[in-house]
């Protein structure tokens, strides 16, 4: 017989689930250069990660004006992909825009 938890579950299998860590999140962060045009950091915020034009604005203004921007917080896969997306979208063009990503 099975200890049956009040939930329905079985106790095993709630501290199995108890136990299982979430994935850390990484912020992917977009640099400041000076040649890369805002026009072209805006497409990439609205195609890559999907963000509004009003969103992809602010955040081009943080990242002309502070250096640096704050893209989004993914888990560690998605962000490199999203970091390799922007390298390659950024190559095609000619433009030397850079993304990182640091542990949220």
């Amino acid at each position: 017989m099975t200890d049956q938890s009040p939930s329905g579950g079985t106790r095993a299998a709630e501290e199995s689930r108890s136990k299982t860590a979430t994935p850390p999140l990484f912020r992917v962060l977009m640099h400041n250069d000076d040649f890369t045009s805002m026009d072209f950091v805006v497409e990439v915020l609205e195609s890559v990660f999907h963000k509004s034009p009003t969103e992809a604005n602010r955040i081009m203004l943080n990242i002309h004006f502070k250096g640096m921007g704050m893209c989004g917080i993914f888990s560690h896969e998605i962000a490199e992909t999203k970091i390799d997306r922007v390298h390659a979208l950024a190559r095609d063009e000619g433009f030397p825009l850079r993304c990182s990503m640091e542990q949220a």
